[in-house]
């Protein structure tokens, strides 16, 4: 039952995150904003989960994952509302820096929450099947975004958007207890420093930072580029939405890949794919040919979210993976508030297509980093 929740939390949660990142990029576009707001704009999601995600996982170490996710789910919910009832950018901003603070303390809860009730054998199962249920959602999230901005206008969509996190909050209303509790720790808090500075973490952090970047790039300006190129607002929908099913795809093959290959080396094979992918995009703007591209990007690129959930909650200190998770998290957007500020004045100077370019030798890079693993035959 409580793996079962837990996928239904995951579900409905991040549906309603991914189509507010679309949504909110839509409604921006609509109101007139330029490349830089655009990238202005994804840094705002990335803010507070970079302030917030260490102490968040110090909480949820603490008091458990049932009421940072009725918080989470909430917060994320009554964000999305404000542009119902304020038709301008300012509600856009407060709106994604309300899903930023609420998603930081319900994704470490609920990440947590997985590894707490696994075991050494069936863990990297759980987590992919974690994942898969986040790839589902990835993709119903942009296609609801796109479709309800099209048929129902803006203030509607945002609506429907919000009601995606009533249903994570009514479960945990009525389900809650059965969740995991907090485990008394006697191992001293974490040190920051330590972690950033190990040898078997670092090359895992930066790779899935970098990796978390390259999303939120092709999340947010795919639509700029697509709308550019006279794609529907449910085309470009459809594009992202291919991204996650690609992610499906690949997360569905997770455990038999990692079970053939190191999680390292898997991690940067996945990179290198999902690069070579995203150097694609500016020759084309059909939206069948950037949905294939999509899917390939997503196929590669969507794995590295439980490959390093995985190795981040299997080296952490006992009672302590909370803090591990939040600093992998602050890591993650660490990097997606930098790099969209720096992006979008990149396109606003050169224009949208040298993005993908950067991001994708950037996550070649990140791939070519990870040092190649050995086969479990071979240990």
């Amino acid at each position: 039952m409580t793996l079962y929740l837990t996928l239904a939390l995951a579900f409905f949660n991040m549906t309603g995150v991914r189509a507010s990142r679309v949504l909110g990029v839509l409604y921006a576009i609509q109101l007139g904003a330029q490349p830089f707001t655009i990238g202005a704009l994804a840094a705002t999601f990335a803010l507070f989960p970079l302030l917030l995600s260490w102490p968040a996982g110090r909480i949820v170490d603490r008091y458990g994952p049932r009421m940072p996710l009725l918080l989470g789910a909430l917060g994320s919910g009554i964000g999305m509302l404000l542009p119902c009832f304020w038709a301008s950018l300012a509600a856009v901003f407060i709106a994604a820096a309300m899903s930023g603070i609420a998603t930081t303390f319900y994704s470490i809860a609920l990440q947590n929450m997985v590894g707490a009730f696994s075991t050494v054998d069936n863990r990297a199962r759980n987590y992919s099947n974690y994942a898969m249920a986040i790839s589902t959602a990835a993709a119903s999230g942009p296609l609801l975004a796109g479709f309800s901005f099209d048929s129902v206008g803006s203030a509607i969509a945002f609506a429907i958007g919000a009601a995606c996190f009533a249903v994570p909050a009514v479960m945990l209303m009525l389900w809650g207890r059965i969740l995991p509790r907090a485990k008394p720790s006697t191992a001293p808090p974490m040190n920051v420093k330590s972690v950033l500075t190990n040898s078997g973490v670092w090359p895992v952090l930066v790779a899935s930072s970098l990796a978390q970047s390259g999303l939120d790039i092709f999340l947010f300006y795919v639509p700029v580029y697509g709308a550019g190129h006279g794609l529907s607002s449910a085309e470009i929908g459809i594009v992202i939405a291919m991204c996650a099913i690609g992610g499906f795809a690949a997360r569905v093959i997770l455990p038999s890949w990692i079970a053939r290959f190191s999680e390292e080396r898997v991690l940067g094979q996945a990179l290198v794919l999902s690069g070579i992918s995203l150097v694609l995009v500016p020759f084309f703007t059909t939206a069948v040919a950037l949905s294939v591209i999509g899917f390939v990007f997503g196929f590669g690129l969507n794995v590295t979210q439980p490959i390093s959930l995985i190795i981040m909650y299997a080296r952490s200190p006992e009672g302590r993976s909370g803090e591990a998770l939040g600093v992998r998290f602050a890591a993650d957007n660490a990097t997606k508030l930098v790099g969209p500020i720096i992006f979008g004045a990149i396109a606003a100077a050169v224009g949208v297509p040298p993005l993908f370019w950067i991001n994708a030798a950037m996550l070649v890079s990140g791939g070519v980093l990870m040092r190649p693993g050995r086969k479990p035959s071979d240990e």
